[in-house]
């Protein structure tokens, strides 16, 4: 299977694909209803005029291609198998995209700051016929362990070559403060120490966590909305994450972990899309396929809750084009939803 580039006279090109025995070729047209030209690595370059007789040779070699003058489609000459083979222009087509990142796990120790939501994208792009198309879906961070272990950032989702969301920044606890920077930003851990910072475009910063004397954690940024800073005794909340109903339903991804809490205080709530609460022992895991952040812990030997993994989901109108995926339709529109690595074949 080769690969053939038509160039028009407007000097675009696109992809023509088909059967034929040449490593590399390239086909140009320089001007409308000019000369086609075909070089490859085997065969030297064979101009041939279009609209003459030079369309239908009587001896054609290995490398010859002709207009064909009932199809609009360029035909390649095989000596091996004596036929001419059709090279057809794959039809691209429009989709709309939903990528969600993994959220970013919750602090450990005295005053974990929440998760940060994984970055959320929507976007649309046009698709070629016959590419696969790789779909990686980030997975969440895991929470932090008391005063041993750091929590970790969420992993990037992706449309390999169309969008990437970047995971959510860990919460902030005793080996390292400050919340994680990702998608949206983790909240700050205890000592009064600053929440981490967003992407833009896809996400917001978390919130501040409190003094030593209360050690409590902020809330992680979640899409929509930045993390709230703890306040006395009580952890901030998480951010509210984004809606969307590319799915068919109106769904919110990409809310951020809450902020653990001090003693007899409140522990903060995960945001809207997915955010795990935070804990006055465990934080809460975000939810599974929305990116959301986990919830930070108090205390010794309790544990910050891991975030949610991401989402991929791609949509466009009419029946099924590609494969790959949960397939569903709504209201006109084919879906594609991803909850975990693949391929989708336009």
């Amino acid at each position: 299977m080769g690969t053939l580039v038509f160039q028009g006279a407007s000097g675009g090109s696109t992809a023509l694909t088909g059967s034929d025995t040449a490593s590399t070729l390239a086909l140009t047209v320089p001007a409308a209803n000019g000369t086609l030209a075909i070089a490859d690595t085997t065969n030297q370059a064979i101009l041939m005029p279009v609209g003459t007789t030079a369309q239908r040779p009587s001896s054609p070699v290995s490398g010859m291609i002709r207009q064909n003058s009932t199809t609009s489609n360029p035909e390649w000459y095989d000596t091996t198998t004596s036929t001419w083979h059709t090279f057809s222009q794959p039809a691209g087509y429009s989709i709309n995209y939903l990528v969600v990142a993994g959220g970013g796990g919750g602090g450990g120790a005295y005053g974990g700051g929440g998760g940060g939501a994984g970055g959320f994208l929507t976007g649309a792009s046009s698709l070629s016929s016959g590419t696969a198309y790789t779909i990686t879906v980030g997975a969440g961070g895991s929470g932090g362990v008391s005063t041993t272990t750091q929590a970790t950032n969420g992993s990037n989702s992706s449309i390999t070559g169309i969008s990437t969301a970047i995971g959510g920044g860990y919460g902030g606890g005793a080996l390292t403060y400050p919340g994680g920077s990702g998608g949206s930003g983790g909240g700050g851990g205890e000592t009064t120490v600053s929440g981490g910072s967003g992407t833009s475009g896809q996400g917001n910063a978390g919130g501040n966590g409190s003094s030593v004397t209360n050690d409590c954690g902020g809330g992680g940024g979640g899409a929509s909305a930045a993390g709230q800073s703890s306040a006395g005794t009580n952890g901030g909340n998480g951010g509210a994450g984004n809606s969307n109903s590319i799915s068919g339903t109106s769904v919110t991804y990409a809310g951020g972990g809450g902020g653990a809490a001090y003693n007899s205080g409140s522990a903060g709530t995960g945001g809207a899309g997915g955010g795990g609460a935070g804990g006055t022992t465990n934080g809460f895991a975000g939810t599974a396929n929305t990116g959301g952040g986990g919830g930070g812990c108090y205390g010794s030997g309790n544990t910050g809750g891991n975030g949610g993994s991401g989402i991929v989901i791609i949509s466009y109108l009419g029946s099924q084009r590609g494969t790959g995926g949960t397939v569903t339709s709504s209201g006109g529109y084919t879906i594609h939803t991803f909850t975990s690595s693949s391929t989708y074949n336009a």
